[in-house]
């Protein structure tokens, strides 16, 4: 089945956006959501935030799996930021719409009023996506300066970024690029920017392509500085020591003025073709995911015996602990071949010593932690608890440095061959919270992810603080994660959601998180895909 997915990259504009801001217009961000069941909605992705804009055109694409036989339900939203923070539930909501994949990919232009709520118009709002799949995974990666732009600010320079338009097969111009805002100066060099080959082109080397440079206004009243057009084709002679160079043209100077020359230069210094491997093609050239388990069992949990405790088993034969144990489990095992995967637990007191064990075998075999498939964890599981006594206190440090240390024997080998996922589950009350930051931020330069559910009805401020989506997460002192490795996620939100839900939205970044290492590295699948020609 995995095999049959593909990809489509859709395109988001909006017109005529309610304005939620005093005294400035809306900084609107769309949000695309899929229907999980059971009344969830799980994000899939989101364009960038567009400050002071009642019209945006989002350069981000969202990309999302197509399956066709799936009624895919998808959930566009617009919203006014106003802050940092990644949740959206603190925000201005524009207006949304809700719709199919098969719809907006069985019509070339998909336009819907925005809707505050069913049959509550947002306004005069509207929203416009359009669907191109992605059969090519090769990327553009440019580098780019200019050198004496026309100044545009009263007081100061000007403070130029770069768009680039591809020209689609009805003749119309549609964005594809946008770079950032080098401020006061006209003679800028812009960070290196990497487009998919497919949204930049489309994959012809000879489609027009529109570039404009213009000077940002804070207010959204950008003023253009120039423009020229270019294809794929041109800007590929670009690279070697020898850069390609543009006349930045101003249309309305050039027409007034006999003595224009231009509004300055654009040099492209490098222009290079990179191929992007995707989760699949790392899974199918032979990556094998190693999959481990931690188990809380501090005494915050409650006596086992008492069924108020999350570890009491009901009399159906279940807990949190297990139906979490089983849904990640189910859909990881496909990945590993031996069905071989170590089970630890953490925080309580084990015999014979009575010692307290932040990483003991549930198995109790520590030279041999492995549980046969998952059915073989929920069996040692079962077994453990009468043996042991629920103490504390919780610290997630040990395991972490445990499947860290494999990770970094793996990675010696310089292959895309293993990668190692530790479940993590949890009732928060977490202890060793700087040591466990430190053996992330660690373990991020590592092939592994940390997927941790928390189970009962306790405060996870903490969890959500070591998950990262609200910015990187850092060390004690100050050392940044390499990349984000934590999906955390309360069980609680999925209680009386079906079975797939949970492992849907814990599993979600996973794929990203994979490939985003071997991509860091630099490392293809070991077996790399045949390159299909189209």
């Amino acid at each position: 089945m995995a095999g049959c997915v593909s990809r489509v990259e859709l395109s988001v504009t909006c017109r005529s956006l309610l304005d939620r801001d005093l005294g400035s217009k809306s900084d609107p961000l769309c949000v695309v959501l899929q229907d999980a069941g059971g009344g969830r909605w799980a994000e899939l992705d989101r364009t960038e935030r567009i400050k002071n804009c009642q019209n945006p055109e989002f350069c981000k694409k969202l990309v999302v799996d197509y399956y066709f036989e799936k009624v895919q339900k998808l959930k566009f939203g617009v919203y006014d930021i106003d802050n940092k923070s990644f949740d959206l539930n603190d925000d201005d909501y524009l207006g949304g719409i809700e719709c199919t994949l098969g719809q907006v990919v069985s019509s070339s232009v998909f336009t819907r009023p925005l809707e505050l709520k069913q049959g509550k118009p947002a306004g005069k709002g509207t929203i416009t996506i359009s669907a191109e799949e992605i059969k090519d995974t090769r990327v553009l990666c440019l580098e780019i300066e200019a050198r004496n732009l026309d100044k545009k600010d009263f007081l100061g320079k000007s403070d130029p970024f770069l768009e680039f338009y591809k020209q689609n097969d009805a003749g119309v111009w549609q964005l594809v690029y946008r770079s950032e805002v080098i401020k006061n100066n006209l003679n800028p060099c812009w960070r290196k920017i990497s487009v998919p080959l497919q949204t930049f082109c489309g994959g012809d080397f000879n489609k027009p392509i529109k570039v404009q440079c213009a000077d940002h206004d804070s207010d959204g009243s950008h003023d253009l500085i120039g423009t020229f057009e270019t294809n794929l084709t041109q800007l590929q002679k670009a690279g070697d020591g020898s850069a390609v160079e543009f006349e930045c043209i101003h249309p309305e100077k050039k027409q007034k003025k006999k003595s224009y020359k231009n509004s300055g230069i654009i040099r492209i210094k490098s222009c290079k073709i990179e191929t992007e491997y995707s989760f699949l093609d790392y899974v199918m050239g032979g990556c094998q995911i190693n999959f481990t388990v931690g188990v809380d069992f501090t005494g915050s949990n409650g006596d086992p015996r008492s069924p108020d405790s999350l570890h009491y088993i009901s009399p159906d034969g279940i807990n949190e602990y297990l139906i979490a144990i089983w849904s990640v489990g189910s859909v990881v095992q496909d990945y590993d071949a031996d069905k071989l995967f170590p089970a630890f637990g953490f925080g309580a007191q084990v015999p014979p010593s009575w010692q307290v064990s932040h990483e003991f075998a549930l198995n109790f075999n520590a030279n041999n932690p492995y549980c046969q498939g998952i059915q073989g964890i929920v069996d040692a599981y079962r077994q453990i608890l009468p043996q042991i006594r629920l103490y504390g206190p919780t610290n997630f440090s040990p395991i972490i440095n445990h499947v860290a240390r494999f990770a970094a024997h793996s990675a010696q080998q310089g292959t895309a061959s293993q990668y190692f996922i530790l479940l993590i589950i949890t009732d928060g009350e977490i202890t060793d919270l700087d040591q466990t930051r430190q053996a992330i931020v660690n373990a991020s330069k590592l092939p592994m992810s940390i997927i941790i559910v928390g189970v009962g009805e306790a405060d996870f401020k903490a969890m959500e603080f070591l998950d990262g989506d609200n910015g990187v997460l850092k060390s004690l002192t100050g050392e940044p994660a390499a990349r984000d490795i934590v999906q955390f996620v309360p069980f609680r939100q999925f209680k009386n959601a079906p079975r797939e839900a949970l492992s849907q939205m814990v599993l979600a970044e996973v794929p990203k998180q994979l490939v985003s290492y071997y991509k860091w590295q630099g490392w293809p699948p070991v077996k790399p895909p045949e390159i299909k020609k189209m």
